[in-house]
């Protein structure tokens, strides 16, 4: 059976703790988009790991794991995580492959991604890792593949720094490689766990263009990103936090005010007791109340079996809580997620409001054991959305999780 894991908003949803919770029922473990922006933090038994481009699946010794064709890789940094992996006790030597037709990031990309984007009008917040330019000289058709890497004639386009960092990293990478598609048919009788980078709100066709990844981050990724086809694909998991987050420039409607005093207390609490602050750069994320016009939308265009709910926990102390369920733009009332920039920009949101439930839900292992006013709000978001909650989590431990309905069956 195929599983993808997508995020369900703009990334930063948790999805590295819901692969890594899946993954024990899966045999393999591909990401099939983005690059080493993407960070999936990851705790077990108390320690945490920060994951950048190796799927999270690793974690189990006996998985086997693929970065998939439609990342972009980073072998500096891909070699620095699999050497912390090692460091920690993760033996991932043997388990860990990459497809052929995955691209690579040459040095001078960074510079050329920090340099672009400060040259815009409006600067899309870009993490500077260079993957944006990669995927750009991939659609030029001038970008460098691990398929390229003992083609001689490719290699003589390169020189000085970047024919230095390619012949660095070749013999390991070229150790790794692997004919993705070949692969995913010799194993379509097992257990595959497909894990998307970002979220789909970030994906380049579908998401709030042009402030977006240069990936495609949507599930439709799943199958041009790991050599198979639609028909393949069994389940579809959408993972969405209990409110809104985004890193980076670009429309976010439900966005707290810190200008207003309420608001502004409010989004401390959220991004401090959620932690949310970027495991690849560090920086602040912006935070705001659930919105559930851009959920909808993910789920339609996505085609979503299920959502996974994570963070359900951290309004555990909360009296009211509070999300979106339309926008008011020029007065006007619009309940379908806009394609227009300007319009989100102007969107203020309509809010909906909900009684909170005063109590833990750490130790909670079943949907019948939550308090009533956490099963309301989770009943509004599926009959809003169209779309069952198949999985609740309600803390950073695996077994801080719950399944009402398990993708594998």
């Amino acid at each position: 059976m195929n599983v993808v894991i997508i995020g369900a908003q703009w990334g930063d949803e948790g999805k590295g703790k819901i692969v890594d919770y899946l993954a024990e029922d899966a045999k393999y473990v591909v990401r099939y988009s983005g690059g080493p922006n993407a960070g999936h933090t990851i705790v077990v038994d108390g320690k945490q790991f920060a994951l950048h481009q190796v799927p999270s699946g690793i974690l189990y010794k006996d998985k086997t794991v693929f970065l998939g064709s439609g990342m972009v890789i980073d072998a500096e940094a891909l070699f620095n995580e699999l050497q912390m992996l090692k460091d920690n006790g993760i033996d991932w030597e043997g388990r860990v492959f990459i497809s052929d037709r995955a691209q690579l990031i040459l040095p001078k990309y960074r510079t050329m991604d920090k340099e672009r984007d400060a040259q815009r009008k409006r600067p899309i917040g870009t993490t500077g890792r260079g993957m944006g330019i990669a995927y750009a000289e991939k659609a030029h058709r001038d970008g460098v593949r691990l398929a390229d890497l003992d083609w001689a004639d490719k290699m003589a386009e390169f020189d000085g720094e970047d024919l230095e960092y390619i012949n660095k990293y070749k013999d390991q990478l070229l150790s790794m490689r692997v004919d993705l598609v070949a692969k995913m048919h010799e194993f379509k009788k097992d257990n595959i766990l497909f894990e998307g980078a970002q979220g789909a709100m970030l994906d380049i066709d579908s998401g709030t263009y042009p402030y977006v990844s240069s990936g495609t981050s949507c599930a439709a990724g799943a199958c041009t990103g790991s050599g198979i086809g639609p028909h393949s694909i069994d389940k579809i998991l959408g993972v969405f936090k209990a409110y809104q987050t985004r890193v980076g420039n670009g429309p976010m409607p439900t966005e707290f005010n810190e200008a207003d005093e309420s608001e502004s207390e409010l989004c401390r609490y959220v991004r401090d007791t959620g932690r949310e602050y970027g495991v690849t750069t560090g920086r602040a994320r912006r935070c705001g109340y659930l919105d559930l016009v851009a959920l909808r939308y993910a789920c339609r265009f996505n085609s979503m079996d299920g959502l996974v709910l994570t963070h359900l926990d951290i309004y555990d102390t909360m009296d009211q809580i509070e999300a979106c369920v339309a926008y008011e733009i020029d007065g006007k009332i619009v309940t379908d997620f806009p394609s227009n920039v300007d319009m989100l920009n102007k969107a203020k949101p309509v809010l909906e409001k909900f009684d909170g439930w005063k109590t833990s839900l750490k130790e909670i292992k079943k949907y019948s054991k939550l308090p009533k006013n956490a099963r309301k709000y989770i009943e509004f978001i599926e009959a809003f959305t169209e779309t069952p909650v198949s999985i609740v989590s309600v803390g950073y431990e695996r077994n801080e999780t719950f399944i009402r309905k398990n993708p594998w069956k």
